[in-house]
């Protein structure tokens, strides 16, 4: 047998990576399979790549500049197999979990599918997360003791290039792919495609404060919003200055619903021709509106091991209801509502 006939086939490699979805990201697993065929592969391969240097971002044992290093091997991958070869070995040197190294040991296989890819998709994947690359490289060497968020401003500036470089992504994925979006669809939703990634992030921020400082040496509370509250990074999980940095958690609460609210103006810019997509977007959408809810009225994330959950019943409920709130924009507000109340479980 020669070494080419030894060499997994794309069917192999497709298979491989497809695994490792669910084991990174259960509700992307489960959202990528409403898709239009077509979108599945760009769709998943763009969350797999954003994955893989988002776990270099945020690994505990890395020197900044061994983490700006490997991100610029990683960029290097999308046109050379052989440094996408040398990226993945990097799993070893890393301290997440085996979910995740293994994420980035199939470094390779993923950007060998990416270039199986039609090349408008290819050119989507590589400008975005290149974008996004490039600022997390920035980010990590400009805080070489961890990342320490200064101002709103910076955490705004955060957001863009770890998830508003997501929402553009998707965008001129769904222009490339769906012939409902259309010149006049596009430009309407990259009004607020940058507030859909977002929204999103900003949420995940709020509700794993406490994980965030614990397992990932990273604050992302701007350290002026706490001074203001008389607390500081330093005392973020203090007991005595909860109710300070509580109160410090409501200008970016606010800045999270403005973008929900954005979000939810994106979704209904998808014709209803687009359907599968819209259901796509309005799933996680539904999730983030349930956790501000639920981060309004708690404080465990600012406690030692605590975060912000909605529970599996309204998991399991808002699942079933997206189903149906993306057939027409008023049904999805009403559901957006409802969700904004309190929590929507089976019975309730």
């Amino acid at each position: 047998m020669t070494v080419a006939e030894r060499r997994p086939s794309i069917a192999e490699i497709d298979r491989r990576t497809r695994a490792l979805l669910p084991r990174v990201s259960r509700t992307f697993a489960l959202g990528i399979k409403l898709l239009p065929s077509r979108l599945e592969a760009p769709v998943r391969l763009g969350y797999l790549l954003c994955r893989i240097a988002d776990t270099i971002e945020d690994d505990l044992v890395l020197a900044p500049a061994r983490k700006a290093a490997l991100l610029d091997t990683f960029l290097a991958g999308f046109e050379d197999p052989s440094s996408a070869e040398t990226f993945a070995a990097s799993h070893l040197e890393l301290s997440a979990n085996a979910d995740y190294r293994d994420v980035v040991a199939a470094t390779a296989d993923v950007l060998t599918l990416y270039r199986v890819l039609d090349e408008p998709s290819q050119a989507i994947l590589r400008h975005w997360i290149s974008e996004m690359v490039g600022g997390m490289r920035g980010f990590v060497l400009a805080h070489q003791q961890g990342i320490r968020i200064t101002s709103v401003a910076e955490f705004r500036r955060y957001c863009y290039f770890v998830a508003g470089t997501v929402g553009h992504l998707l965008t001129d994925l769904w222009q490339q792919h769906s012939a409902a979006v259309d010149a006049r669809v596009y430009e309407r939703l990259l009004v607020d495609c940058e507030a859909f990634g977002e929204a999103l992030q900003s949420v995940n921020i709020l509700k794993d404060v406490a994980w965030d400082a614990e397992h990932e040496n990273a604050i992302y509370i701007p350290s002026d919003l706490l001074q203001a509250a008389g607390s500081g990074h330093d005392r973020i999980l203090a007991d005595a200055d909860r109710a300070a940095n509580r109160s410090a958690l409501d200008p970016l609460i606010a800045l999270a619903k403005d973008d929900i609210e954005r979000s939810l103006h994106y979704i209904e810019g998808l014709p209803l021709a687009a359907l599968r997509i819209r259901l796509f977007c309005v799933l996680p959408t539904l999730f983030a509106i349930a956790t501000v809810r639920e981060i309004e009225q708690s404080d465990a994330m600012l406690r030692p091991g605590g975060a912000v959950k909605i529970s599996r019943n309204e998991v399991r409920a808002l699942m079933l209801a997206s189903t149906t709130s993306m057939l027409n924009n008023y049904s999805l507000r009403w559901l957006a509502d409802r969700v904004r109340e309190r929590p929507f479980t089976f019975g309730v």
